[in-house]
C-alpha cells in the first residue's frame, strides 16, 4: 500500500471534515421551520410604513446569541449627545445607517440613526431613537437578514 504525503493527509481531512459540516449545517438549516412547523422568525409589515416588525422565537435568540443595551445621554465636548455601541449600527447597500430597537422582548425594529462620529466603540449620533430604546447590539446582521429574507 502507498504511503500519503502529508499534504494528501491535510487535504483529505479538511474535505471530510467540509463535507461532514456541510451536511450538518444545510440539513439543519433545511428543517427550521418546515417538518416541524416551528418558524425561528415572523416579519411583518407595520401598517402605513415602510418597516417591518421581526419576531423571534426564544430559540432563535438563543442561537444567534442575541444581545442587547440601550441609547444613551453622554456629555459630549461639553453636550449631552445620544450615544449607541458600534455594535448596534448596519449599513444598507445605499449606504444608509440604521439600528434594530426592541419595543418589547424578542420583537425588533429597524431605526435610522444619523451618525455624527465613531469614536472607538461609542457612536455619537446627530439623530436616532429616543434615550433609553433598546438596541440590539450582537445579531444584528441577522436581524437584518432575517427581515429582508437574505439567503432565503
Amino acid at each position: 500500500m502507498k504511503c500519503l504525503d502529508n499534504r494528501k493527509i491535510v487535504l483529505l481531512m479538511s474535505l471530510s471534515t467540509l463535507v461532514l459540516w456541510n451536511s450538518s449545517v444545510m440539513g439543519e438549516g433545511k428543517s427550521i421551520g418546515k417538518p416541524s412547523g416551528v418558524v425561528p422568525a415572523v416579519v411583518e409589515r407595520i401598517p402605513d410604513s415602510e418597516f417591518s416588525r421581526v419576531t423571534l422565537t426564544e430559540k432563535a435568540v438563543q442561537r444567534i446569541d442575541l444581545q442587547m443595551d440601550t441609547v444613551k445621554e453622554e456629555t459630549v465636548g461639553g453636550v449631552a449627545r445620544k450615544v449607541v455601541p458600534y455594535s448596534s449600527l448596519i449599513y444598507d447597500p445605499h449606504g444608509l445607517t440604521w439600528v434594530y430597537s426592541s419595543p418589547q422582548p424578542r420583537t425588533f425594529i429597524r431605526m435610522s440613526v444619523t451618525v455624527d462620529f465613531i469614536e472607538g466603540n461609542r457612536v455619537v449620533l446627530n439623530d436616532g431613537p429616543p434615550v433609553g430604546t433598546a438596541v440590539a447590539t450582537f445579531g444584528v446582521a441577522e436581524l437584518y437578514g432575517t427581515e429582508f429574507e437574505v439567503g432565503h
